[in-house]
């Protein structure tokens, strides 16, 4: 793998002084997946938005080896690598987060403290991914189907409609996320789910007990998947601490944005945590 093998699109959104955060959108995100977000950060921080492979306008060149996390994750190394970025804080969503977790399972030396919202380390065994590759097959079967516009639409609405989502559907600011999601290529997308969906990612169950970095789990309080499986991350991990985020299901940071933002300045500006250059 060769960096040449991804043409990232990003924002380098650098602020004099300021520690920088790396933000890694879910599945069907995009570049602009937190800009609230960051909005409500506003100047404490520098940024750096992207596309992930699969996902708005970063290409892959090449086969389809390259939509794989452990690909994916040199390849970010390498990014941070050209920006000259030796060393940031880290967001990931759900599918971003599994990335994310990845990465600091891998090059721990690149990040101060990471954010993991909505993600697991997972599935903890063969029987359990091979089922989850099964089920993301037909997903992937489906969204290669959803060529036209309308189709791609429909697929949103049933897709946002699951339970594991709470009741985004009812969201105010629902048509803006869908209008987001409609950039996406369902062709991509589908090779992403087959490459780097739970069940086709390595399983960082047993590693996740060697993380040194200070990590913050986040899942939303109508989530009970996902905060039964941070309550086991942390069992394993002693440098895990879980928050659950009030009035909201997976998408916690699109839910209840200023919750979800006071949450994560608390935890990177927890003296008792801080890198000491940063204190």
């Amino acid at each position: 793998m060769t960096q040449e093998n991804y043409q990232f699109h990003y924002y380098l959104i650098s602020k004099h002084g300021k520690p920088l955060i790396m933000f890694l959108h879910g599945f069907m995100g995009n570049i602009n997946e937190f800009n609230e977000a960051i909005k409500l950060l506003d100047n404490n921080f520098s940024y750096l938005i992207l596309d992930l492979p699969g996902h708005g306008k970063t290409q892959v060149i090449g086969s389809d080896e390259y939509y794989t996390m452990a690909n994916i994750a040199h390849a970010l190394i390498n990014l941070l690598d050209e920006l000259k970025i030796d060393k940031c804080f880290l967001i990931g969503y759900s599918m971003g987060g599994r990335l994310a977790l990845y990465l600091i399972l891998h090059f721990p030396e690149r990040f101060y403290k990471v954010v993991l919202e909505s993600a697991s380390p997972g599935l903890m065994t063969a029987a359990e991914q091979l089922e989850r590759v099964k089920s993301d097959a037909q997903i992937a079967k489906k969204l290669r189907r959803s060529l036209t516009t309308n189709d791609f639409y429909a697929f949103l609405l049933n897709w946002y409609s699951q339970p594991i989502f709470g009741s985004i559907k009812n969201h105010p600011q629902l048509d803006l996320m869908l209008e987001s999601r409609l950039q996406n290529d369902p062709i991509k997308l589908a090779k992403s789910l087959q490459f780097m969906g739970t069940g086709s990612q390595p399983s960082l169950w047993e590693k996740l007990s060697e993380n040194t970095k200070p990590l913050l789990l986040i899942s939303g309080a109508y989530d009970q998947k996902f905060i039964d499986i941070n309550t086991e991350m942390t069992k394993i991990c002693k440098v895990a601490q879980l928050k659950i985020i009030n009035d909201s299901a997976h998408n916690t940071h699109f839910e209840n944005t200023w919750e979800f933002v006071e949450n994560i300045k608390n935890f990177w500006f927890d003296k008792k945590t801080a890198p000491v250059n940063l204190c």
